[in-house]
C-alpha cells in the first residue's frame, strides 16, 4: 500500500460550486507552509490550467513559473487530479492528489487524498527526515488547514 494522506471536510455549496472554488480560488485560500514548500525562495501564486492536461504552477513574484504537476483528471462537480512534484524531486518523481467532491444532503464532501509518499526516501529533503507516520501526520495536519482556509475564503457557510 502507498503511504497517502486522507483528509476530508463538508461545505455547504453543491458539487459544482465546490470544485469551482478549489480550482479557480486557489490564489486566495492556499497557506504556504515553509516546511513543505515548492522551490525555495518566498511563495508564489498557485493555478490550475483548467482542463485535462493542464498544469498545476506556482508563479513566483519575479516572474518564474514552476510546475508542480499535471492535471490528470478533469471533471467538474465530481474529480480533480494532479500530478505533485517539489523543485527537489529527481526526474520523473512525483506524488499524486486526488480531490473528491461527494454530495451528501444539502452539502458536499471534500476528500484530499495525497498519495505515492512511498516514492520519496525518508532521507530526502521533502521529508525532513521525519519517519513516514510522522511526517504523514505532520503533512496531513498542513491539508486540514488549508482546506479549512478554502472553506472561510469561499464563504460557504454564509
Amino acid at each position: 500500500m502507498t503511504s497517502r494522506i486522507l483528509v476530508s471536510l463538508r461545505v455547504a455549496a453543491t458539487p459544482e460550486r465546490a470544485f469551482t472554488a478549489f480550482v479557480r480560488d486557489i490564489a486566495l485560500w492556499w497557506k504556504p507552509n515553509p516546511l513543505f514548500e515548492f522551490s525555495p525562495g518566498p511563495a508564489g501564486t498557485l493555478g490550475f490550467e483548467p482542463r485535462l492536461g493542464g498544469r498545476f504552477t506556482e508563479t513566483y513574484p519575479d516572474g518564474r513559473v514552476f510546475e508542480i504537476g499535471r492535471i490528470w483528471a478533469w471533471e467538474p462537480g465530481s474529480r480533480l487530479v494532479f500530478s505533485w512534484r517539489l523543485a527537489s524531486f529527481t526526474p520523473g518523481q512525483a506524488t499524486e492528489v486526488e480531490v473528491r467532491f461527494e454530495p451528501v444532503d444539502d452539502q458536499t464532501r471534500v476528500t484530499v487524498e495525497h498519495r505515492g509518499w512511498d516514492s520519496v526516501p525518508q532521507e530526502h529533503v521533502a521529508r525532513h527526515h521525519f519517519p513516514d507516520g510522522i511526517f504523514l501526520q505532520r503533512h496531513g495536519e498542513w491539508w486540514q488547514a488549508l482546506l479549512g482556509a478554502y472553506r472561510i475564503s469561499a464563504r460557504f457557510d454564509e
